[in-house]
């Protein structure tokens, strides 16, 4: 249980599919263990390339984006009873829901999310989190209309 005693469930939000069905997951339980839900969205500034030395990046853009984004995820689900709270974090999405989860009972992932070719690469945030959580991790696949499909 958490510090004061409620379950508490990390899930991480990136305003995908697989994401959105892990949130309504982590919901879900919240409810039938009467503990609360942490959703947790990353962001972090996009790598420069050539070419790109000259830009000038507003700042606030990303955290914003990634706060809009997690406010339509929490919009889309029904949290009834359950307390959501939702924290935007800079950071690589791993990384940032490692830590977020040093406190909680659970973390919630979904299969798949925003990652794209830097997951083939460095290897998806689930399998991370998977890897090196501090407390036990489900991952949430995607539900598919057909057999066979993800």
């Amino acid at each position: 249980m958490g510090g004061d005693g409620v379950f508490s469930i990390v899930a991480g939000v990136d305003g995908s599919a697989p994401s959105r069905l892990a949130l309504e997951w982590a919901i879900t339980e919240a409810r039938l263990r009467n503990g609360q839900v942490r959703a947790v969205t990353a962001w972090e500034f996009p790598p420069v390339t050539v070419g790109m030395e000259g830009l000038v990046w507003d700042p606030d853009v990303f955290p914003q984006a990634a706060r809009e984004l997690q406010n339509e995820a929490l919009k889309r689900v029904d949290s009834e009873g359950v307390t959501v709270t939702g924290d935007v974090v800079q950071g690589n999405a791993a990384a940032v829901l490692l830590r977020a989860a040093g406190s909680a009972d659970l973390l919630v992932v979904g299969s798949r999310g925003l990652g794209g070719f830097t997951g083939l690469l460095l290897g998806s945030v689930s399998t991370q989190v998977l890897h090196h959580a501090p407390c036990p991790v489900l991952v949430v696949r995607n539900r598919s209309r057909n057999a066979g499909e993800e």
